[in-house]
């Protein structure tokens, strides 16, 4: 398999796009040891296996903004055509169009990657409900405590002094 590629070498590779998480061609080819025209050519031949859920071509500004953050892509500047974007069940796909081990082998390491975010998301939703409970159940508990600060002010505050008037 040539080098050893890693789900965290995977996962710097997945974008969020049109709110999907998807691959780029390029970097799917990258992957696979092919190049990328051999790729989209495999995929164009099978187009009824990739539906627009599995796969979709970006538009100018998708491809412009990628360019504009990672510099891997700025030879994408000049090019006449834009890239596709594969969602991780266009990528299980890929591995059954291309018909390679090291296709099925980068297969199963891609979609392990996109499970892995899926799981991390997912800890972090449920954190962030739990602390959104936690701020509503103790939001009444701080206007309690701040009744109580405020009343032990009141007792602490040296008691005013009377000034008493002289003379009629």
């Amino acid at each position: 398999m040539g080098q050893l590629v890693t789900v965290e070498a995977v996962e710097q590779k997945i974008f969020l796009i049109r709110n999907c998480r998807v691959m780029v061609d390029r970097d799917i080819a990258e992957l696979y040891g092919v190049e990328t025209k051999y790729l989209n050519r495999q995929v164009k031949r099978n187009k009824e296996r990739f539906p627009e859920e599995f796969m979709f071509q970006l538009t100018k500004e998708e491809k412009e903004e990628l360019v504009t953050n990672w510099h891997r892509f700025t030879s994408l500047k000049h090019s006449s055509t834009a890239p596709f974007a594969f969602t991780e069940h266009g990528i299980a796909m890929l591995s059954a169009v291309l018909n390679s081990k090291r296709a099925v082998t980068i297969s199963i390491l891609i979609i392990k990657a996109f499970v892995r975010i899926r799981e991390l998301l997912s800890a972090h939703n449920d954190l962030a409900r739990k602390l959104q409970e936690l701020e509503r159940k103790y939001e009444s508990h701080d206007k309690q405590i701040k009744a109580v600060f405020d009343a032990i002010r009141q007792l602490m505050a040296p008691p005013e002094k009377k000034k008493y008037k002289v003379g009629f």
